[in-house]
This record gives C-alpha cells, sequence and structure tokens, in this order.
C-alpha cells in the first residue's frame, strides 16, 4: 500500500469511527482544498453518501466564486448544507472591513460566534473539521478527538493521549467534540491527493493570467493571493515542494498579533 492510500485509510478510519461514537455529527466545510479533500473522504467512507450535514460559517466576505463552487458541488453531490452566520453582527456593521473591528476581533464574531450559534441552534456535539497539523503552529497541538468545554474553549494543556491507534471517545456530559481525520496529512499529501483522485477544486487555487495564486483561501478582505505560474495540480506540488514560504503566508489576520491565532482557537475558533 503506497503512502497516499495509507494516509487515506487511517482518515477513514477516523470518520467511520466519530460517526460511530457521536450523535448528532457535522462537518465543517470551508470549500477550501483541506475540508473538500475531508468531503472526497467522507464520501468513499461512507460509500458516496454523506451522513451528516455540512456547516458553512459564511462571513458575507468570501469571495464570490468560493459560494458559487459550494452551491454548485451541494447541488452535484446532493449534499446538505447548513449556513451559519452572525447577523447581528453583520447589520450593526462591527466588523474589519467596516473599519470597527480588528482582523482578530472580526474573526472572533464572525467565525467563532457563528460557529457557536449555529452548533447551538441544531445541537450538534462532535464536529469534524479538516485541519493539518504541519498547517499552523498551535493546530500541532490538536488531537484526532478534541475536547471542548460547554463554551467551546479549548484547553490546550490538557488533551488525551492517542497512542496506537486508541482514541478517548468518551468525555464528560456537555464536552463538545472536534475530530480531525487530516491532521496526520501535509500540504503536498492534500494536492498528491487532488491529483490522484481528480478531485474538483476551486480555480483560486491556479495561477491567474497576472501570475497570482491563492495557497489558502479566507475572506477577500484578509487574504492575498502569492505569486505563482502554476496553472496544475502537478505544477502546484511541484512548486511547494521547492517553497519555505509558510502556507497562512497570505493571511493577514495571522501576523496581528503574534499568539492572535492560538487565542482564537483556546476560544473555539475552526
Amino acid at each position: 500500500m503506497d503512502h497516499l492510500s495509507k494516509l487515506e485509510n487511517q482518515s477513514i478510519y477516523i470518520l467511520r469511527e466519530a460517526f460511530n461514537k457521536f450523535e448528532h455529527l457535522a462537518m465543517l466545510w470551508s470549500i477550501g482544498k483541506d475540508s473538500t479533500v475531508l468531503l472526497w473522504l467522507a464520501r468513499k467512507a461512507f460509500l458516496g453518501h454523506v451522513p451528516f450535514p455540512l456547516v458553512h460559517v459564511d462571513t458575507s466576505y468570501k469571495i464570490p466564486s468560493m459560494i458559487e463552487y459550494r452551491d454548485r458541488l451541494v447541488r452535484e453531490w446532493k449534499l446538505q448544507l447548513v449556513v451559519g452566520q452572525n447577523h447581528a453582527v453583520l447589520e450593526a456593521g462591527n466588523t474589519f472591513p467596516n473599519g470597527r473591528a480588528t482582523r482578530v476581533e472580526c474573526c472572533g464574531t464572525l467565525k467563532k460566534d457563528a460557529l457557536q450559534q449555529v452548533l447551538a441552534k441544531h445541537h450538534y456535539t462532535g464536529v469534524i473539521v479538516g485541519v493539518r497539523r504541519d498547517e499552523e503552529p498551535t493546530r500541532a497541538k490538536e488531537r484526532y478527538f478534541s475536547p471542548r468545554d460547554k463554551n467551546m474553549e479549548w484547553n490546550v494543556e490538557d488533551q488525551p493521549p492517542e497512542l496506537w491507534d486508541q482514541f478517548k471517545t468518551d468525555f464528560a456530559p456537555g464536552a463538545h467534540i472536534r475530530i480531525h481525520p487530516l491532521l496526520h496529512w501535509t500540504e503536498v499529501n492534500v494536492w498528491e491527493y487532488i491529483e490522484r483522485e481528480n478531485i474538483p477544486v476551486i480555480p483560486l487555487y491556479f495561477a491567474n493570467g497576472e501570475g497570482l495564486r491563492y495557497r489558502s483561501l479566507g475572506c477577500a478582505p484578509c487574504t492575498a493571493p502569492i505569486k505563482s505560474s502554476a496553472r496544475t495540480v502537478s505544477e502546484i506540488i511541484t512548486e511547494l515542494r521547492q517553497t519555505r514560504t509558510p502556507e497562512r503566508s497570505g493571511r493577514a489576520q495571522d501576523q496581528e498579533s503574534e499568539d492572535a491565532f492560538e487565542k482564537l482557537r483556546r476560544d473555539g475558533y475552526m
């Protein structure tokens, strides 16, 4: 069995284990490459059917083609989509693009708080998320089955051990569980798998006529493209094997303060 098949098998095992152990599951779908690979794996794990809803936290500031891509896949793959939005903050205009919040504050209200609202509304007790250890240092501290308290807060110093594929799935009442089936993947692995499986990804990841492409996708005001000539998946893989630039270097909110991202994740961010 090759390396990609081993990664795939482990992720499918995690997905099936989560579905077996937890009720009221949902999967976060950011529309990016990682969560779309995760969606593809879920369809494989359950024989073409995704047995839980997809949750997209819509800040209203996404690049329009991302929403078009989302809606097309929902139709073609017959997915159940739940969209969460922090309507109160958007109506009040207390966002970074409006000049009434910092980038990190904006992420907190439009992503973290909106996620908490949609989870509470639909009573989801477990959420499947497409984070990877290599993407960002804070995410390297995660577990495959990672508990949050009733307020979705994450105690990074108190994480269950996970040895020899033995996972803790029995948590205290009121705990909210994040499940991370892609934790052991790398960015290159994700693109290798996209190439092998011919997974449809949003064209923003490929270089345009100006020699720019997005490496990581987020809200339009806080996400910048990188210089690149990679127009195919194969060219992206070659480029990634040669670069030393961090994957999230184009995400402006990560640069706002040294520990901004960890604070957001401790408070319940994706």
